[in-house]
Parts: C-alpha cells; sequence; structure tokens
C-alpha cells in the first residue's frame, strides 16, 4: 500500500492512496471462506458449496467491503500519524480519481480532497485595547426584584367586593334556551375565574363590583374567546366545548384578592433560608443589588468574550479553503439546500475561525478544564435555575444531583467543557491587553448586544 500528501496551496491538499492486491487478499478470502461455512444454497449441504460458486456470488461484494474498510482505516491512520490538522472530513476527488472496475482490477487508487487548517499566529499584548461594559445596577431593577419576590410569596386572601383583578371562585350550571336548568347538565362546582382574563368587557365588567351569593349568567366561550380554556374550565371534553352554545349560571361562592407578601424576615427566610442574616428591607435591597451585580457580570463578560472574539478574529486574518468547507457541509447535511448552507455559510466560518484562534491560545497557555471545575460549573448552573424562581436556599446536595445527572449527558458535559475552556481563554486575553471599562445602563447595553446580532 502507497499512501502521499500532494500539496495544492497552504489550506487544500490531495491524499493519494493506492491498495495492492497483497493488502486486501487475505482478507478477501478469509471473509469468503466464513461465507462458504455459513451459506444455505439449495443442492448443497452447508459447508459444501463450492468455493468457485461463493466467490462468483459474493466475492466483488466481499472486494468492496474490505477495500473500503482498508480506505477508511489508512486515511485515518495516515492524518494521525502524520499529525495532519484536518479541517472537516476527506472527500473524493473526482477529478483525479480514476475509475475503477471491480471486476478486473487489482490495484485500486484512491485520490481525497482534504482541507487543512491554516498556521494560527495571535498577537495579544496591552497595546491592544478593549472595551469592557460594566451595567450599572439601577434603583428600578432592585425595585423589580423586590416587588417580583414578593408577588413570587403573595397569595389570594378573601374579599368583600370583586375589583378588576381579582379572582372568583363560584359554581356553574348550565341553562337551555329558557334560561331553566339543563336536567344532568354541565355543573362543576368551585370553578375558580380570573376577572382579568374575562376578554368580553361587558362580561368583565358585570363582574366588577360582585360579592358572595351573587349569581350572574353569560357564556363562557363568549367571555373567553378560548374552547380549550373553557373546556379545561367546565371539565369537559376538548370536543364537547367546540359545539358548546349554552348561557350558565354562575354563583359566587368567594371573591379573592391577590396580595402581595409581606416584606419581612419570614418572607426573607422563605427566600434564603432560616440562617440568613437579612433581617430588614435595606438588608434585602442591598442583598438584591449584590446578586444583580454578580448577574451583570455574566452579561458583561459575554460581551466582552463576543467583542474578543470580533476583534482576533478580524486581527488574526485566517484563509480558509471555503469552496471544500461548502462541499463536507453539503456532504455531511443533507436535509439543508444549497441556499441554507449559503446563507448560514458566514456564521459556520466565523465560529471555525474562532475555534482556531481558541485552540491556538489554549495551546499556547498550557489551559486545560478539570473536571472539579466542570462539576461546580453545573452546580452553579442549577443554583441560577433555582433562583429564577425565587428559590435561593438549596441543598448542597440537590444541586450535586442536579451537576451529575448534567455531565452524564455527553452533548451537554462537552459543551460545558467548551464552556470554561472559552472562558479561561477570554480571561487570558484579558489580563494580557487594555481594558478600557465603561459603565452603562442595562438599556444601553441592550442595545450593544443587539448589534452583535
Amino acid at each position: 500500500m502507497n499512501i502521499n500528501l500532494e500539496n495544492i496551496d497552504q489550506v487544500n491538499a490531495v491524499i493519494n492512496l493506492t491498495i495492492e492486491k497483497t493488502d486486501y487478499e487475505k482478507q478477501v478470502a478469509d471473509v469468503l471462506k466464513d461465507y462458504r461455512q455459513k451459506a444455505s444454497i439449495p443442492g448443497f449441504r452447508p459447508g459444501k458449496v463450492p468455493a468457485g460458486l461463493i466467490k462468483k456470488r459474493f466475492g466483488t461484494a466481499v472486494l468492496v467491503e474490505e477495500v473500503n474498510k482498508l480506505i477508511s482505516q489508512n486515511l485515518t491512520k495516515y492524518m494521525i500519524d502524520e499529525k495532519l490538522p484536518i479541517l472537516g472530513e476527506p472527500l473524493p476527488n473526482e477529478e483525479k480519481q480514476k475509475p475503477i472496475d471491480w471486476e478486473k482490477d487489482e490495484t485500486f487508487e484512491f485520490a481525497f480532497d482534504v482541507a487543512l487548517a491554516p498556521e494560527v499566529n495571535v498577537s495579544v499584548d496591552k497595546r491592544s485595547k478593549y472595551n469592557y461594559y460594566n451595567i450599572a445596577v439601577s434603583d428600578d431593577m432592585i425595585q423589580q426584584q423586590v416587588d417580583m419576590a414578593a408577588s413570587q410569596l403573595g397569595q389570594n386572601v378573601p374579599a368583600e367586593e370583586a375589583k378588576d383583578n381579582s379572582t372568583v371562585r363560584g359554581n356553574f350550571v348550565q341553562l337551555d334556551t329558557e334560561g331553566s336548568e339543563v336536567e344532568e347538565g354541565i355543573a362543576p362546582e368551585g370553578v375558580l375565574l380570573a376577572i382579568d382574563k374575562i376578554k368580553d368587557e361587558e362580561i368583565k365588567n358585570a363582574f366588577v363590583g360582585c360579592k358572595k351569593d351573587d349569581i350572574l349568567v353569560f357564556d363562557p366561550v363568549k367571555a373567553f374567546e378560548n374552547k380549550h380554556e373553557v373546556a379545561h374550565m367546565l371539565n369537559i371534553k376538548p370536543e364537547e366545548a367546540e359545539t358548546l352554545e349554552s348561557e350558565f349560571r354562575y354563583t359566587v361562592t368567594e371573591v379573592l384578592q391577590f396580595e402581595k407578601a409581606e416584606l419581612n424576615e419570614d418572607l426573607f427566610k422563605k427566600l434564603y433560608g432560616e440562617d440568613t442574616e437579612i433581617k430588614t428591607i435595606e438588608d434585602f435591597k442591598a442583598k438584591i443589588k449584590e446578586d444583580l451585580a454578580k448577574n451583570l457580570e455574566y452579561s458583561s463578560e459575554h460581551k466582552f468574550s463576543l467583542d474578543t472574539r470580533d476583534a482576533l478574529v478580524e486581527k488574526t486574518a485566517l484563509e480558509l479553503p471555503e469552496e471544500f468547507l461548502k462541499r463536507w457541509l453539503t456532504a455531511v447535511n443533507k436535509e439543508l439546500t444549497a441556499e441554507q448552507i449559503e446563507n448560514e455559510f458566514p456564521a459556520f466560518i466565523l465560529d471555525l475561525k474562532w475555534q482556531l484562534i481558541k485552540d491556538q491560545i489554549a495551546k499556547e497557555n498550557e489551559l486545560k478544564v478539570e473536571a472539579e471545575e466542570a462539576e461546580d460549573f453545573a452546580k452553579k448552573m442549577a443554583l441560577a435555575q433555582y433562583q429564577q424562581y425565587g428559590i435561593h436556599d438549596v441543598p448542597e446536595e440537590q444541586l450535586e444531583s442536579f451537576a451529575k445527572m448534567m455531565l452524564e449527558k455527553p452533548e451537554e458535559k462537552d459543551r460545558i467543557f467548551k464552556k470554561l475552556l472559552e472562558d479561561k481563554v477570554v480571561a487570558v486575553v484579558k489580563d494580557k491587553v487594555t481594558l478600557q471599562e465603561k459603565e452603562i445602563s442595562q438599556e444601553e447595553f441592550n442595545e450593544l448586544m443587539q448589534a452583535n446580532q
């Protein structure tokens, strides 16, 4: 077997592979021998089928399969042994590939196009100036979090009279066209209705001001304009709701008004645990400001990462084998049209260039991610998800269980390791360049992020 690399330019090459009869002869003979032992052909006992018949019937297919195995194994081995910086996967070179006669040929020649990663030289030092945006925590942002916490832990309490944002509980009774009860009709009890969810203004206004034991007659379908919601509310099948054209008597049994939770030590303990040191509203707001600042720091870091990527990709100016990469993307994404690949290609090239730059920085600075770092990151992700729902006091074993579950998923584990390595790469750049820190508002930051879209 003979294999060699033919360079076309700095990023394109052809691997030529010649397979001789001696490379595959024994493997083909062994497979055909096995076929002969197992073949079931009418007129012959098992294991007694003539070798010539087996070869005539299966020889070509076995030859093709064994040669293809040799191609795959030796291409991979050659690229590893030669440490070729391959992008994508080898593709057949249609111009250089000679016709093959599997029935007559004994020597087979193959040609494969390969894309080579360009040499990457990344230069970052204090002469490079990068903007870093610190997002200011405003009083409005703090108050929004205070109101959210009070709402999350709030509850409905009995009220004398309904307002436009009240909830009422009551019993439905289906009526006929004469206004009488339908015998064995639809009559669910204890149904909660949120007045502000009623779509019909006339019916909504009828509920405002109602009290316990008041009776209202209305068409639920007209009131809510959503038959699926009506089916759930009346506890009937969706197909029944589709044909429902009845008015109902609704007797109010309870009026409820939502009240936000009081900002006191009980609320602080529910949010942060029994051992929390937060005692006053001022403490609470200070804690919120601290948490917001940490979260906004993540946003600042993300923006810096995007800006770093764009700056280094532009500065490094890598040449890539774009025509080959388009061919490769087409070959491995059969479900995508040529137009889709063309539209998504710029983003693909940007990501690929950034990956090559990150790999080079990681190599130069001997960066790697340890398993403990990945587990710690997964636990932080878990805690962040809980905190979105106002749960701050999460047991350590619960976070560990969540992290373990995440890292057991190969795709999730790979995503976490790549994210952490990228963070280390960006941290190296951040340490080496000159930062121009600027404090801006959340609104200004959002506008800047919009420009990165």
